[in-house]
């Protein structure tokens, strides 16, 4: 069902400010009473005795005779009724009754289908769906309200408005306009928050009393627009681009609060949709109720399941940012004094080091003073330290005699190269010995000595020293060498023997 003033439709939606709700004109009623079918008088006369007649009280009615009587005029009146229409505020307690409306694009009537009856049903009916209902007319005499007490009920299809939005959430998904990434994020502490609604509903009412429980400091400007009927979605789409060009709040929440699903169609809307997803300010949808679910749900920045919520969403708790303010300022305070003792310490640390420049002046004279003495000390010391080392080594030259000694070593050198001459021969000798005997040892191997002993090398025509007959032929040239020249042969045969001794001169 809508909310409070949820249907008032301010006619100029783009000043910022509450509309005050108009007054509406009473007329008054005027009131004949028919004495008799052919007397007539002025109208003065039949008003002034209007005052004086009474009723008889056979002729007045109970509100509940009078309900029962309608009703049972009604069931009288009418037979079992067949009826399709479309399906809202379906409703479903504990009792098992289902209680909803029947509409089409021009009126609506409320129904039930009572437990008795719905437990048989293998359908169960949701909102926006378009079904054929069996049923018999009746009153309910509680309300007044005129109703139909359902029979049977079976599926006609999705009904008009559940169709269309179907098709335009599937048009718009196919466009990119619900994509996640395209989402700007929440302001986490907004300056300004913009609130587009009506403004005599209970929507902008329930904002205000969340963000002066949470955070009053935040302002709020109010866009008003109606939020159901046919204008309703341009005075939408008029103040959100009234809320764009002034550049006002960071920060704007869309709703309403809950209703039908004709209610919400407003919402629904195609330009009011791409309105949303071009806005450069972030958008809050906050339609109806957890339940309920718009267009601008799934094109908005962020969704909330209702308007408080929304709210709730945007303002931070103000006593939990006390505590967290009360957190901060302990812990400054804490640092400060941390910092504070730890400075102080330093100040004390660098005030025992500074000294007056008189004081620093003294001391250093003072030291200046104590490094002269002890440079004085050394200095003595290390002159009477030379100097004992000099008497020592003048002592220790003195008992060597230098010139004993230069006159006991004055001859040797002539000694000295007498020995060495004689050395230099012995060794040469030696050396000369040495040669010889290894002259003489290599001589005594050398080829040439074997060949003054009678022996020849013999070479053919490829040079090759020959050791066997097999390595010639009848007719090859050959070339031996002797200790003394050489002789060049022919060889005119060939003996093949092996059992000549070497050193046998005759064989």
């Amino acid at each position: 069902m809508p909310s409070a003033g949820d249907n008032t439709q301010p006619d100029k939606p783009l000043n910022p400010a509450v509309a005050r709700p108009q007054a509406l004109d009473k007329s008054a009623e005027a009131v004949t009473y028919r004495e008799g079918a052919a007397k007539r008088t002025k109208t003065s006369e039949i008003f002034q005795a209007a005052h004086t007649l009474t009723l008889s009280s056979s002729d007045i009615l109970s509100v509940s005779d009078l309900n029962q009587q309608a009703r049972q005029l009604l069931e009288r009146s009418f037979a079992i009724v067949q009826v399709e229409g479309e399906i809202s505020n379906f409703v479903s307690p504990s009792s098992g009754h289902w209680y909803f409306t029947l509409k089409d694009d021009r009126a609506q009537v409320r129904c039930a289908l009572f437990r008795n009856r719905s437990r048989f049903l293998k359908y169960r009916p949701k909102n926006g769906d378009r079904v054929h209902l069996r049923a018999k007319v009746s009153l309910y005499e509680g309300r007044g309200e005129y109703q139909l007490i359902g029979d049977y009920l079976e599926a006609a299809g999705s009904g008009d408005l559940q169709a269309a939005f179907e098709a335009l959430k599937q048009k718009l998904q196919a466009e990119g306009l619900f994509e996640s990434e395209r989402k700007r994020l929440l302001p986490n502490l907004p300056k300004h928050i913009g609130v587009i609604t009506s403004p005599t509903g209970a929507a902008i009412q329930d904002i205000l009393s969340v963000l002066k429980r949470r955070f009053p400091a935040i302002p709020v400007t109010l866009y008003p627009a109606a939020v159901q009927g046919d204008d309703a979605p341009q005075q939408l789409h008029q103040a959100l681009a009234f809320a764009n060009r002034s550049k006002l709040c960071d920060v704007i929440i869309m709703g309403r609060g809950g209703g039908s699903a004709e209610d919400l169609c407003a919402f629904n809307d195609e330009a009011l949709a791409r309105a949303i997803f071009n806005s450069a300010i972030p958008i809050i949808s906050a339609v109806g109720h957890e339940i309920d679910f718009s267009i601008c749900d799934f094109v908005a920045d962020a969704r909330a399941p209702t308007p408080s919520a929304a709210a709730e969403l945007l303002s931070p708790d103000r006593e939990q940012l006390a505590l967290q303010l009360q957190q901060y300022q302990n812990r400054l305070c804490q640092w400060l004094q941390n910092s504070l003792a730890h400075r102080q310490q330093r100040l004390d640390a660098l005030r025992s080091r500074l000294r007056h420049p008189g004081q620093r002046l003294q001391e250093q004279t003072q030291r200046l003073d104590s490094l002269e003495l002890r440079l004085h000390h050394a200095n003595a010391k290390q002159l009477l330290r030379q100097h004992n080392r000099l008497s020592l080594l003048r002592e220790r030259l003195s008992a060597q005699r230098p010139n004993e000694i230069i006159a006991r070593l004055r001859p040797q050198p002539g000694l000295l190269q007498q020995r060495l001459t004689q050395a230099l021969r012995y060794q040469l000798q030696l050396l000369g010995q040495r040669l010889a005997e290894q002259a003489h040892a290599l001589h005594a191997i050398s080829p040439l000595a074997t060949l003054e002993r009678g022996y020849a090398i013999v070479t053919g025509n490829d040079q090759q020293l020959l050791q066997s007959s097999a390595q010639v032929n009848l007719g090859d040239t050959l070339h031996t060498r002797l200790a003394k020249g050489s002789i060049r042969s022919k060889v005119t045969a060939i003996e093949t023997r092996t059992d000549l001794s070497p050193f046998d001169p005759d064989s």
